[in-house]
């Protein structure tokens, strides 16, 4: 088994210890069986988190960028962030009592691991279905960086409602529709469309206006031959266009098109072969092109168009609308779309070969319920970009080669150095005068984290039998797309075999309550607070501490010092790491999510210390009736008593339900049938009799 890799951002949280404690559970029990088991521990280097985390911490302690003290310094700086990371996660699982095999364990950015990944990327590259291409991604202003799906989080927002933007020195308002009239141009005739938009500072790309073509308040103009509106901004003509995508129910049912800052809109212009217009830079501020509002903040200009519009007569209206705010978990920003240049895997037939493989039940996913949403990603599988504009990840091994001749001609090639890279070069290009440029992106973290199965065994360089596939593959059910159904698609191509039998997936770990552990909450528990106890002040001084870390902002700071007052008024109480383990087995793991409650674990402690006090006991009984080593040589069922042979009855049916319940990885019947047999059989029933 593999245990998935802790990011290096920070130390273990419970959904750590949860996956940690349940593979744990299950390497004991087949030891017991009398497998040979091999549970190896590794570490991620979480790309984007890594870098926000390391930037923070040199902005709150040297007032620095990276930019200040350039790449290779910057580098060097995570590098140590990493060694006191790691080492805190490895001492943590020690603490957790895990039976890892230590002399396996890796870092995602070691040497054997960067091979590894350098080596995918080529043969990917190679085989076509790596390519370089223009296209909408997800874009982080602040970062300057495509991010992964995962790391786009939604903010609900019920009407108006004030959100911190990193760059801004005052809160930006969401939550609102404008409603805006373009003017259709038609023989002079003063006729207007209103458009319903959120984001009016996007006006600028507009392309085309679109209705639903069975929306009867435009059915007049479907007859007409090729409809032009006149844009509010660019004083230029765009058309009206009929699409059966557009929501009639949405504002006035007339949307403005702006292909290159929205993905729905992006896919209509395709089909209609509109031509996107860029607005925003990398940083967010408006393009030069745009000459009235040039390389102004992007919600500076918002307000600055919705005021010009005003003038001009052309805003309609306002209201209040609920939406969801899509924003980057890491930097905390407002995501835009983005169209860019970017390295793509296409996905579609490595998605359907690892639908396959679970349609057919080569592969397991329990529960099976996770099955709907396994086809549902991987049936319609879009391609995946892979490329991070970041300094902290696997370098890209992808080199631009360039003719230095006439004719310039350029093209791209995949090597492990710039050697390898000149010799597949020269052989494409066919000149000797040729230089090349290796691409500055890093890969995206899923894409060396999918490889984990393969590089971890020794790929490409050893014989991977014996190694590979894994029995067992345990983790959280929110990254089953991300990480898992992404491993699956990269071992089939790779080897033709799936990297795993089984896909076991647990819940979320929640609060008492039942909410998501989050900063703004101060509802996160670590395990070393539940296993040591914690008075107030502590966890209030660790929550300042990351505060001086630059881990957490003013805001989440001080969210979380008053969810904390909240919850653990009286500090967290010192449980144990076998109650914190038996607390956790206690659930339901296959539940969707997990509530965690200290004072239950508490309970747990003292459950724990009856069974010493038990043992004492039975052990002090058991020397006043003088049993000697002979009565155990000499043993027969003749020696027992009615009640002795009762208790192994039903110690012999604990131990058949603990055995059915680990195969069918139900750890909370095993831990609810111990429970009853030691209080309601062992203790008030047979031990009673020696009292």
């Amino acid at each position: 088994m593999l245990l998935p890799p802790p990011n290096i951002t920070g130390n273990l949280h419970l959904g750590h210890a949860l996956m940690a404690t349940i593979q744990d559970v299950i390497c004991r029990h087949k030891k017991q069986l009398g497998y040979d088991v091999e549970w190896i521990p590794g570490t991620d280097h979480a790309g984007i988190a890594t870098q926000v985390v390391v930037e923070k911490k040199l902005c709150k302690d040297y007032s620095l960028t990276r930019q200040d003290i350039g790449r290779e310094r910057f580098l060097r700086e995570i590098w140590k962030w990493k060694e006191e990371k790691v080492n805190n996660i490895r001492e943590d699982l020690k603490k957790l009592g895990c039976i890892l095999c230590w002399n396996r364990e890796y870092f995602t950015m070691d040497k054997t691991q960067a091979y590894a990944v350098n080596e995918a990327f080529i043969r990917l590259f190679e085989q076509g279905l790596i390519s370089r291409q223009e296209s909408l991604v997800n874009w982080s202003c602040a970062l300057e960086s495509a991010i992964s799906d995962i790391e786009v989080e939604l903010l609900d927002v019920k009407g108006p409602t004030q959100v911190p933007v990193p760059g801004y020195d005052k809160n930006i308002t969401f939550g609102r529709m404008f409603n805006i009239k373009y003017k259709i141009l038609d023989n002079g005739n003063e006729d207007y469309i209103t458009v319903s938009t959120t984001r009016p500072e996007t006006m600028l790309g507009d392309v085309a206006v679109a209705v639903h073509p069975f929306d009867n308040r435009y059915s007049k103009y479907r007859e007409s031959d090729g409809v032009c509106l006149m844009h509010p901004l660019r004083q230029q003509l765009i058309p009206l266009i009929f699409d059966a995508v557009v929501d009639p129910h949405f504002g006035t049912g007339a949307v403005k098109i702006t292909p290159a800052h929205d993905r729905d809109d992006f896919k209509i212009a395709k089909k209609h072969e509109l031509n996107p217009i860029q607005v925003f830079s990398t940083k967010g501020f408006v393009l030069e092109d745009h000459k009235e509002f040039a390389l102004k903040p992007r919600f500076v200009v918002r307000e600055e168009i919705l005021q010009k519009l005003g003038e001009q007569n052309l805003l309609d209206s306002v209201s209040d609308h609920s939406m969801q705010l899509p924003m980057c978990s890491r930097s905390k920003d407002v995501l835009e779309y983005m169209i860019k240049e970017q390295w793509f895997l296409q996905c579609q037939q490595l998605g359907l070969n690892a639908l396959s493989e679970v349609q057919s039940g080569r592969l397991q996913i329990i529960p099976s319920k996770y099955e709907v949403e396994w086809q549902r990603w991987l049936e319609d599988c879009h391609d995946w970009c892979i490329s991070r504009q970041l300094w902290w990840g696997h370098q890209i091994p992808a080199y631009k080669a360039r003719c230095n001749n006439e004719n310039d001609k350029e093209v791209w090639v995949a090597a492990h150095d710039e050697q390898e890279a000149l010799m597949k070069a020269l052989e494409l290009l066919k000149s000797v005068d040729i230089s090349i440029t290796r691409d500055q992106d890093v890969l995206d973290t899923w894409f060396s984290s999918a490889l984990l199965p393969l590089s971890m065994s020794g790929w490409p360089n050893k014989e991977i039998k014996g190694h590979y596939p894994l029995d067992l593959i345990e983790t959280g059910h929110d990254i089953l797309f991300f990480w898992v159904a992404r491993m699956v698609m990269l071992g089939l191509i790779f080897t033709g075999q799936t990297p795993f039998k089984k896909i076991l997936l647990n819940g979320i770990v929640c609060d008492a309550h039942g909410r998501k552990m989050s900063k703004s909450l101060g509802n996160i528990i670590a395990p070393q607070q539940v296993i040591e106890g914690a008075s107030l002040q502590d966890l209030q001084k660790e929550i300042q501490a990351s505060h001086k870390a630059g881990i957490l902002n003013e805001l989440e700071t001080q969210k979380s010092l008053i969810g904390v007052h909240r919850m653990f008024p009286s500090g967290i109480p010192e449980c144990g790491t076998d109650a914190l383990r038996f607390t956790l087995c206690s659930h339901n793991i296959k539940n969707h999510f997990i509530n965690f409650d200290v004072t239950e674990c508490y309970t747990n402690k003292k459950f724990l210390n009856k069974i010493w006090q038990a043992a004492r006991f039975a052990a002090a009984a058991a020397e006043g009736l003088e049993i000697s080593a002979k009565v155990f040589e000499d043993f027969n069922e003749s020696c027992l008593s009615k009640w002795d042979l009762w208790i192994l009855s039903r110690l012999a049916h604990t131990l058949q339900q603990c055995r059915e319940s680990l195969r069918n990885f139900n750890l909370h019947f095993a831990t609810a049938g111990f429970k009853k047999f030691f209080y309601n059989e062992l203790c008030d029933v047979y031990l009673v009799g020696f009292v």
